[in-house]
């Protein structure tokens, strides 16, 4: 056993376990009735509410004692503090100093990071400006009208969520496009209906080596210079955001027209950087610095809020509690605001590079679960398509319902319908429908007899199924801030108990080295041979059957 599992706190959560898996929520409800007010917690306009978790006062207070006993309050000081955490980097982790809007000093290596972080934001809000007000001219003098993102991961992902969460506030005529895929299909569909004089292209590459961002990068620079014919003007078409400014000059960006990144910030943990460049253009440096701030206040809540009150800390022990305890492997987000349909996609990159991991900080294979798998979509289309497998699968998966109390237009009827399925979704989780409740809505409906019988085993709803529900207000740039660091902290609280680095990803190296193998290996005609039979087979099978102008 590790030093996790063998320790005294986790051996009492163990017993403490085996009293409670068989409670339901039905039951803990009627003996408490003031769980709601006990076991939710508001910061400014979110409402955070975790009461139909299978949990009571004893279980909260030991998994606070496990947050304690794994120095989760001091690791949260170290990371503020400019620590190297991320210790097989040796690199601080220090998203939070992008989003600080205080007068506060962050160092790093005792140099404050303040000045740069602000004289990025000042560079920001420039060239946004400049775009917005259509002061920003291409080569034939005409105003862009249209922002290409290049870029992949962390790169493409935030600015892809925040872009679309904050569209009430973007500029409706400016488009504001992202290419990921190194498949064609993503570059070739984006730039089919621009043109390349009025079109402004963002690639975003911290070391500008990702082989993916670059080939799409210079498919766009191929599509652009067809027009423009010289490369004099790519500077007007061109912006970089990277920590490589020699090859982005090469590339033929102005360096003025480079952006800094820092190597203390991870790509998946960028958005509030300059990677969030487009996300600026699009709704306004001004909003775009309400998310900052919006952060930057849950940055302040996870750093002074006791353990018991703190939101993040407490999404964190929850998902212990489930992942560890009750051995599930899921976990759900289903937001009910159209604005976060790509909020889970976000997460999902978030929490499993993160903690996707199964050694711990001193190298050893660990012996508990870490990272679960993340997924979900909207809530009213995923109530269509997956709910069924959560209400009436084999399979517990504990699930976050995200909502809000109001809309921008909010028209009633929509907006009443849509909550009324919010509140009725958390409570058929937690519910279920018993035996006896369903052979009486069957006789209601007119069955009985062995009608009755045959039909009433599909109409049981088991129920006892955890869900958290996050409301608030509006999805403004402020709320929005403050959602993504929630979610951001809870991570790092979960990789601080499980003893891993949420802060690297040598996961993804290792297809990337074989792909550059096996590139030059799809030249020519040559049979190969040198991997195992089913790669052999894969790659031989491909280069007969492709083009010959692929060739």
């Amino acid at each position: 056993m590790s030093l996790l599992t063998d320790s005294p706190v986790w051996q009492s959560l163990q017993d403490h376990y085996q009293t409670i898996k068989d409670q339901h929520l039905r039951e803990m409800f009627s003996a408490d009735p003031s769980r709601f007010d006990k076991f939710s917690i508001k910061l400014n306009d979110i409402l955070f509410d975790y009461s139909k978790h299978r949990i009571t006062d004893e279980t909260m207070n030991q998994l606070c004692e496990l947050a304690r006993s794994t120095n989760v309050e001091d690791w949260i000081q170290r990371m503020f503090q400019g620590e190297k955490i991320n210790h097989t980097e040796n690199r601080a982790v220090l998203h939070v100093a992008l989003r600080n809007m205080s007068e506060q000093v962050i160092k790093v290596d005792n140099k404050n990071v303040m000045p740069e972080v602000h004289a990025v934001r000042e560079q920001m809000r420039a060239l946004s400006e400049a775009v917005r007000t259509r002061q920003w001219r291409g080569f034939t003098g005409q105003p862009i009208t249209d922002v290409v993102n290049i870029g992949v991961g962390g790169s493409d992902l935030g600015p892809v969520m925040a872009t679309e969460g904050l569209k009430p506030y973007a500029i409706h005529d400016l488009g504001i496009h992202f290419v990921s895929n190194v498949d064609e299909n993503h570059i070739w569909d984006t730039l089919e209906p621009l043109k390349p004089e009025t079109t402004l292209f963002i690639i975003v590459s911290k070391s500008f080596t990702t082989q993916d961002t670059l080939v799409n990068a210079n498919t766009a620079r191929d599509w652009f210079l067809k027009t423009a014919e010289d490369e004099s003007v790519l500077a007007r078409h061109f912006v970089a955001v990277t920590d490589n400014v020699s090859a982005a000059t090469g590339f033929g960006i102005g360096e003025k027209n480079i952006f800094r990144m820092w190597d203390w910030v991870g790509g998946r943990y960028s958005l509030w950087s300059a990677v969030g460049l487009s996300t600026a253009i699009a709704v306004g440096m001004d909003h775009f610095e309400e998310m900052l701030q919006g952060a930057h206040e849950m940055d302040e809540h996870f750093r002074t809020a006791p353990l018991e009150k703190n939101i993040p800390v407490v999404m964190a022990l929850l998902g212990i509690w489930y992942n560890n305890f009750f051995n599930t492997q899921t976990y759900a987000v289903l937001p009910y605001d159209q604005h976060l349909r790509y909020l889970p996609a976000y997460l999902r990159q978030a929490d499993m590079e993160s903690n996707g991991k199964s050694r711990d900080r001193y190298g050893e294979q660990v012996d508990y679960s870490t990272g679960p798998v993340i997924f979900g979509q909207l809530g009213i289309t995923g109530q269509h398509a997956f709910y069924q497998l959560m209400h009436q699968g084999t399979k517990l998966i504990p699930a976050d319902i995200i909502a809000p109390v109001t809309s921008h237009h909010c028209i009633r009827e929509h907006h009443r319908i849509l909550m009324s399925n919010v509140f009725a979704q958390t409570e058929a989780f937690m519910k279920g429908k018993t035996e006896d409740e369903a052979r009486a809505e069957l006789k209601a409906e007119g069955l009985s007899g062995e009608d009755l019988e045959n039909m009433l085993p599909y109409k049981f709803f088991p129920g006892n199924k955890p869900t958290s529900t996050i409301l608030f207000k509006t999805l403004t740039p402020k709320t929005l801030g403050s959602i993504i660091a929630m979610y951001e902290h809870k991570i790092f609280v979960q990789g601080i108990i499980w003893n891993i680095n949420s802060y690297d990803q040598w996961g993804v190296e290792l297809g990337k080295q074989l792909a550059k193998n096996i590139l030059p290996e799809l030249e020519g005609d040559v049979e190969i041979s040198n991997h195992d039979s089913s790669t052999n087979g894969l790659i031989n099978y491909y280069k007969g059957l492709r083009p010959k102008r692929d060739g």
